[in-house]
């Protein structure tokens, strides 16, 4: 897997490996990811915030990913 997204990225730059990974992260609850703060935090301390599981939404997002390459 070429992109693998990891908890200390910060939240802009797991948007620029793959724009549809803001629709994950809003699915999961985090709805901020287009506010300029939230695009400096990593995703692992806007997970805390949001009382997230940062395991849960980094499989989701490389899930994602993956299945993308894969065709």
């Amino acid at each position: 897997m070429a992109n693998v997204i990891t908890k200390d990225m910060l939240i802009h730059e797991i948007i620029s490996v793959d724009p549809g990974n803001a629709a994950i992260l809003m699915a999961s609850g985090m709805h901020c990811v287009g506010c300029p703060s939230a695009a400096m935090e990593s995703l692992e301390e806007a997970c805390m915030v949001h009382g997230m599981n940062v395991d849960e939404v980094i499989a989701s997002i490389n899930d994602y990913l993956a299945k993308k390459e894969s065709n």
